[in-house]
């Protein structure tokens, strides 16, 4: 009998539960179209499903009409950005930025003022990245961003007595660590957070897909490619020994992927429950044997309001 284990947490955040609100609720308030920059969430099912409801989703201010309602996505944008938001004399602007990013932008904005450089570990293109390496603006200082450990070895800074760094929030745990502590052992003298900024979604994300990866020989994460905590899942899944594959739909599932053995399957923060239960409904399909069973994990009650404008127009589920 092939067991389908279902990782425990995993799915939706608080961080996209708040973004999707703000946008849903944004329509409801003042009707479609609302102009969202950048994609809510990097999920192309909830991205998608947003469009039938009228949020129309563009790459720059500027592709937006004047006076429009603008909303700006979880992963947070640039000093830029808002200030170009401001000269569009939008009807309103919604921030949906995670709090958790919004932590990391008030850090970075922080030692910007002190004139300190910065360092960002994180991944280069994505959108938190531009967003944050966009708070910092003292013109003596430096913003620096950081990949790998090899970037670390070649990184130069103008004052290596002077520098502090901060993290994307949806980076492998493992990973991050490695980088962190090459920092430390080039720049002595560089201070970070209290702790590392990796929010506690990924964190527990990344333990639960850890011990699903023990008991199962597939890992299935369910999530789009675009999603960075999404494909930190599947390489963590791969690195504890288990072949993992990312898909966004059933119709990614493959009958060859599976063998008669125990599968797992999670989801990145950015995709949606219904999704799982679509994925383990195919999965059962091509192994009509197959049991459900849900591993035991931490459960999340951590939950982020929404502006209280928008307050009034919230589903509340449960």
């Amino acid at each position: 009998m092939v067991k389908i284990r279902l990782a425990n947490p995993r799915g939706f955040c608080a961080g996209v539960d708040r973004a999707i609100d703000i946008v849903e609720a944004a329509l409801k308030k003042y009707g479609a179209p609302v102009y969202v920059r950048h994609e809510v969430v990097h999920n192309r099912f909830v991205v998608n499903n947003l469009k039938q409801k009228g949020a129309i989703f563009v790459d720059e201010i500027d592709d937006a009409p004047d006076g429009c309602v603008m909303i700006f996505s979880a992963h947070g944008v640039s000093q830029a950005v808002r200030q170009r938001a401001d000269e569009k004399n939008c009807q309103v602007i919604l921030d949906a930025t995670c709090p958790l990013v919004t932590k990391v932008h008030t850090q970075v904005k922080r030692q910007s003022q002190k004139a300190k450089e910065c360092v960002l570990i994180g991944h280069k293109g994505h959108a938190e990245v531009e967003g944050t390496m966009g708070q910092y603006q003292h013109p003596n200082g430096g913003m620096y961003l950081v990949e790998t450990v090899e970037d670390v070895n070649t990184l130069q800074v103008k004052n290596p007595t002077s520098i502090y760094y901060v993290t994307q929030t949806t980076l492998s745990v493992d990973e991050t660590k490695e980088i962190i502590a090459a920092l430390k052992a080039k720049f002595p003298y560089i201070q970070g957070p209290g702790r590392e900024d990796i929010c506690y979604a990924t964190q527990n994300r990344q333990d639960a897909v850890k011990l699903l990866a023990k008991v199962s020989p597939v890992v299935i994460v369910v999530g789009s490619t675009t999603s960075s905590n999404s494909n930190r899942l599947r390489e963590l899944a791969e690195l504890c020994g288990s072949t993992s594959y990312l898909v966004d739909e059933p119709g990614q599932l493959q009958a060859e992927w599976f063998t008669g053995c125990d599968i797992g399957v999670t989801a990145g923060a950015s995709a949606p429950e219904v999704l799982v239960q679509q994925i383990c409904a195919r999965i059962q399909e091509l192994e009509p044997h197959s049991t459900i069973e849900e591993m035991q994990g931490i459960e999340e009650n951590i939950h982020f309001a929404v502006p209280v404008s928008l307050r009034e127009y919230v589903e509340v589920v449960g």
